[in-house]
């Protein structure tokens, strides 16, 4: 049972590690090219929210994943 709730942890936290890491990069991206060509900017940033929307559909899988493992896993292992 603990190993499973070390499991739930590293899943959300790693999840939402990555996905800062990956709002950060794209964010940092999108700066630079606005800066490189202005003209561009409002197709970069649109192109920008359709990735944002993506990327953040990694941390709801593991959340997603995580909720199966305590909810469905765990209570299992006690019967």
């Amino acid at each position: 049972m603990g190993l499973a709730l070390i499991a739930v942890a590293l899943l959300i936290g790693l999840g939402a590690l990555g996905t800062a890491i990956g709002f950060a990069i794209l964010g940092g991206k999108l700066l630079e090219g606005s800066a490189r060509q202005p003209e561009l900017a409002p197709m970069l940033q649109g192109k920008m929210f359709l990735i944002a929307g993506l990327l953040d559909a990694v941390p709801m899988i593991g959340v997603g994943i995580a909720m199966v493992i305590l909810f469905v896993t765990i209570p299992g292992m006690a019967a």
